[in-house]
Parts: C-alpha cells; sequence; structure tokens
C-alpha cells in the first residue's frame, strides 16, 4: 500500500511547492505531450531526447527536496508491466546485429514442471528478501533458464534471439513509462489538493462557455486524487488489524484469500462511504453550493518563475518537434 504515490503531498518549501498550480498543471500537459511526440526509434535524436527527458525529471525532483527513494518507490507498482513491455520488444523485434546468439529453448513437460515450481518457490521466499524488485527480474530470468537447461519431453521449441535494435527500443519504451510515472507524481507530490483544485478549474474555464460545469468536475478530480491515499492508509489499518486477529493475506489458499479479499472490501466500502457522508457534511456547513460563486483564500498571481518555467515546458516541446521534423 505504501508504495502508491498517487494523490499523496509531502510539504516542502522549494520553488516547485512555491509554482502556481495552473503553470504545473499546464506544463505538464506539455511534457506528457513533449515525451509521447518522440517517436520510439533507435535513431540518436530519439534516444538523446528521451534520456535529456529522464536526466531532466531526476534533476527537477532532486530540486524539489522530495526524497529521490519515495520517487522511486510509486514506480514499483508498474514493475511487472514494465518488465513485460521490455520482454515484449525483445521477442518482437527482429532487426539489427545480434547482441545474443540464438539460443535453443524448449516448451517441454519438464520445463513446464520446473517453471511451476519456481513460482511456488519465488512466492514462498520472496517474504524473506530485502530487494524485492531484483529478486523479481531474477525470477523472470529463471523463467527462460529453465526453458533452456530442460528438453526433455518437448513439446515445441524456439530459439531466443535478442537483436540490438529490439533492446534499444525497450530500454526506450521503459525510459517512457518511467518518465510519465515521474512526473505525474511530482505534480501530487508537491501540490495540495486545493491548489490542484484552483488549478483545474481556472485551465479548464473556458468550457464554462459552452455550458460545462468546470468547478464541479474540478472539485471531483481533486476530491479523487485527495481520498486516494486516505483509503488506502484505512485498508492498510484494516489489513493490520484482520493479521493480528490470524488473518493470513500471504500464505492462505486461494479459496481462502478470496473470502479475505471480501472480508476486506466490505469494511473499506462501509468507510468510503462514512466518509464521503462526513465531507459531504462538512461541505454543507461551509456553505458549499454546486454550481454557486466560491472566494478563495489564496489569491494567485503569475511572478517570473512560473512564467520561466512555462517558457521552458515550451521549449523543450519545441526542440523535439524541430528534430522529429527536421
Amino acid at each position: 500500500m505504501n508504495n502508491i504515490t498517487i494523490g499523496q503531498y509531502i510539504p516542502g518549501d522549494s520553488w516547485l511547492h512555491r509554482l502556481d498550480p495552473r503553470i504545473k498543471l499546464l506544463s505538464l500537459v506539455v511534457i506528457l505531450v513533449a515525451i509521447f511526440i518522440i517517436p520510439i526509434s533507435i535513431e540518436a535524436g530519439a534516444i538523446t531526447s528521451m534520456l535529456s527527458l529522464f536526466a531532466g525529471v531526476i534533476l527537477l525532483t532532486m530540486s524539489s527536496g522530495v526524497p529521490l527513494k519515495k520517487v522511486i518507490n510509486g514506480l514499483r507498482p508498474i514493475v511487472f508491466l514494465l518488465t513485460f513491455t521490455f520482454l515484449i520488444q525483445l521477442f518482437y523485434v527482429r532487426t539489427g546485429n545480434l547482441v545474443v546468439p540464438p539460443i535453443d529453448m524448449y516448451i517441454s513437460v519438464t520445463s513446464i514442471a520446473a517453471i511451476i515450481l519456481w513460482f511456488f518457490v519465488y512466492h514462498w521466499t520472496k517474504k524473506y528478501i530485502k530487494t524485492r524488485i531484483l529478486y523479481f527480474f531474477f525470477a523472470v530470468i529463471m523463467v527462460f533458464v529453465l526453458q533452456a537447461l530442460l528438453p526433455y519431453v518437448t513439446l515445441t521449441a524456439y530459439q531466443f534471439e535478442i537483436y540490438d535494435e529490439g533492446l534499444i527500443r525497450a530500454g526506450f519504451i521503459f525510459v517512457r513509462i518511467t518518465n510519465v510515472i515521474i512526473f505525474t507524481s511530482l505534480l501530487t507530490f508537491t501540490t495540495m489538493t486545493t491548489d490542484l483544485n484552483y488549478g483545474i478549474e481556472a485551465l479548464m474555464r473556458p468550457l464554462k462557455r459552452v455550458g460545462v460545469p468546470v468547478d464541479v468536475i474540478a472539485m471531483m478530480l481533486s476530491l479523487t486524487l485527495r481520498y486516494i491515499p486516505t483509503l488506502l492508509g484505512e485498508t492498510e489499518k484494516i489489513m493490520k488489524a484482520q493479521a493480528s486477529r490470524g488473518v493470513d493475506f500471504k500464505e492462505s489458499k486461494l479459496k481462502d484469500k478470496i473470502i479475505q479479499i471480501i472480508s476486506l472490501l466490505i469494511p473499506v466500502f462501509v468507510i468510503s462511504f462514512k466518509r464521503a457522508e462526513d465531507l459531504g457534511n462538512a461541505m454543507e456547513v461551509r456553505g458549499y453550493i454546486i454550481g454557486a460563486p466560491r472566494t478563495k483564500i489564496d489569491q494567485y498571481h503569475l511572478g517570473f518563475v512560473d512564467l520561466f518555467s512555462l517558457m521552458m515546458a515550451f521549449a523543450v516541446l519545441g526542440i523535439i518537434i524541430y528534430f522529429r521534423v527536421v
């Protein structure tokens, strides 16, 4: 639960914390567009652009005062997605120069049995390993090692080859997804919910002319982001309370796990509805009326740092578009 960082705010006084929320949101959109404009290619320009953005987001994280470890922990929930995407590119791309010569791989009765056994061993031993991400990568490598070493009673066979273009494309997509996650995480790490609400509402204000309820949408988005870490914290408390009563979420059988998940979801739903009711009452007591004009305590004014940050974001987008066109 602690690895899910979306919606979490880390108090600070860095320049990124003080940046106008409208500029943060607009700059994030511009940077995300720039990331996805970069073509997936082995050309030097594309690789340099993506690596430069990765170096930039690391420097941005360091200057914001947000612990780098906290940001990296936010990547843990997508480790499986990153690994799966990486392997798909290695298997799919068959152009370029061979980096690893062909290796005969066997889908056999013995290799399937060994992989199933290894799966249970990994599941049982991972709780004793501190560096679980590295252990996960080791487990993936072992799946291919077992296919290469156990050809007995072969059902089918294939050759595992790694080409330089496949390796570069896999790394390219890996860095792209990492950049997107870190950039979006920095937004919530350095921006309070009220500021996000104001920023979203300000940027969507032109849509009011066509009848879009901008203030309602902005409030819904900001409240959703705000209560994700809250509900995750409540879920963790419930899991610890049930664990203290003898419930084991890791070592139970599949049937028992289903029952345990149901017993976990029911109190989570009850708590979420209770919090929603309390929030609605609190907003009503404070005079919140849907669609009515509201005043704000904080008045935001664009400064030099805000305008310079936005100009830098558009400059990055312009440079990437230029190199892609040229």
